[in-house]
Order: C-alpha cells, then sequence, then structure tokens
C-alpha cells in the first residue's frame, strides 16, 4: 500500500473482523462505515472531474461500480491485504482470507484508518493511485452487459443467459476467474478477469459483441 501509518493502532483496528474482537480489541465495522462515505466521496469527485459533460444518470452506473463492494475487493487483493486480516479461528478455517465481502470491508476500513490518521488530501492520493486504471476506464465498463445480455435474449424467448465457473487460476491473492455464458441457442463465450462478477460481465459483454456484431 506504500503508507506508512502515524497510529499504528489504527490500521490494526481496520484489519480485525468481528469473529476475533473483544472488548478491549474492537473489530473494524465503524472504520468500514466511515471509509465506505470517505471512498464514496473522493469517487465521485474524481468523476465528475474527469467528464464534465456527464449526467448524473451516465455518472451513477460508473460511481456503483467504482465504489461496489467487489471493486473494494479487487483493490484488497492486489495490495494482499487479506494476508494481514486478523481472523477468528472458524472464520479462518472457512477461507476467510480469500472472501469478497471480508476482503472489501476491509479495504474500506484502511481507507477510514488513512483518513484519521493523516486526514483527506492524503487518503485521496491513496485511493486514486490504488484504484488507478479502474478510474479511466469506467465509463467504457459500466454498462451493465450481463442486464443487456438477457434483455437480448428475452426479447427473442429465450431464458436468461447461464453463467458457469470454468477455472479459477493465480494466487490466492490475486486470483484470476474464467467464466463461461451460454445462451439456451447455443451461442456462447468466455472471459477471464481478477474477480467472477467481473469476469461474467466480461463474458456478457464478449458475447453481445458477437451477437451484435
Amino acid at each position: 500500500m506504500d503508507y506508512k501509518f502515524q497510529r499504528p493502532e489504527l490500521l490494526v483496528r481496520a484489519v480485525t473482523h468481528s469473529s476475533i474482537s473483544t472488548d478491549t480489541r474492537p473489530d473494524n465495522q465503524r472504520l468500514e462505515f466511515l471509509g465506505d462515505r470517505v471512498l464514496g466521496l473522493v469517487m465521485a469527485e474524481a468523476l465528475l472531474s474527469a467528464d464534465t459533460t456527464a449526467s448524473e444518470g451516465q455518472l451513477a452506473p460508473r460511481f456503483n461500480a467504482l465504489v461496489r463492494k467487489e471493486t473494494c475487493a479487487d483493490v484488497a487483493r492486489q495490495i494482499d491485504l487479506g494476508a494481514v486480516l486478523k481472523l477468528g479461528r472458524s472464520e479462518m478455517m472457512s477461507g476467510g482470507r480469500k472472501k469478497e465481502a471480508l476482503l472489501g470491508d476491509a479495504m474500506e476500513a484502511v481507507i477510514a484508518a488513512v483518513y484519521q490518521d493523516a486526514g483527506f488530501d492524503t487518503v485521496r492520493a491513496l485511493i486514486l493511485r490504488l484504484w488507478g486504471k479502474r478510474i479511466e476506464t469506467v465509463k467504457a465498463d459500466a454498462r451493465d452487459a450481463k442486464t443487456s445480455l438477457q434483455e437480448w435474449a428475452q426479447a427473442r424467448g429465450q431464458t436468461p443467459p447461464s453463467y458457469i465457473e470454468v477455472a479459477r487460476d493465480g494466487p490466492d491473492h490475486a486470483p484470476l476467474f474464467t467464466v463461461a455464458v451460454k445462451l439456451t441457442s447455443g451461442e456462447t463465450e468466455s472471459a477471464q478477469a481478477p474477480s467472477k462478477r467481473a469476469a461474467e460481465q466480461a463474458a456478457a459483454k464478449a458475447l453481445l459483441a458477437k451477437l451484435e456484431g
């Protein structure tokens, strides 16, 4: 993450899950609540600056794509945040370090911790660096390809597309999912991405391009 805390206890709290919290060792839920709001403000500001003519209706899906839990989890994997999560035994045994929800929550908590440690300007710079090209490409990626593909299929009397996880490769902190999408009429496509949701969207987008091409 390339940030050194002045108050390390904030980072400790940010990575402490409720499964191991005690009265003297609070979990990260309150920080997560704050971090979600800080992230939202930074992303709203960044989107407005990046596209000065976009309407609220155009900005909303881009904003949602940048702040949703899956994106936060992807960033958490990027900095290997799962390796330092403090989890209870049961959560560890069930693969908590890889869980998307836990990673996303912890990423938001870390954002709040940096905000409380160093202020808004510092956390804004950190967020913009970590989210990086996601912000630059979100205009093209914000279209919900899964919904569009489902509408395409239903308009032709077909059932909704089916999605199958074909493979998962790479290390735990940076997995790569391969997902295939198939229509009842037989058309199929597959795609890879760092999260299952993103791979589904990419596969749907690829199949739409084939169908509409």
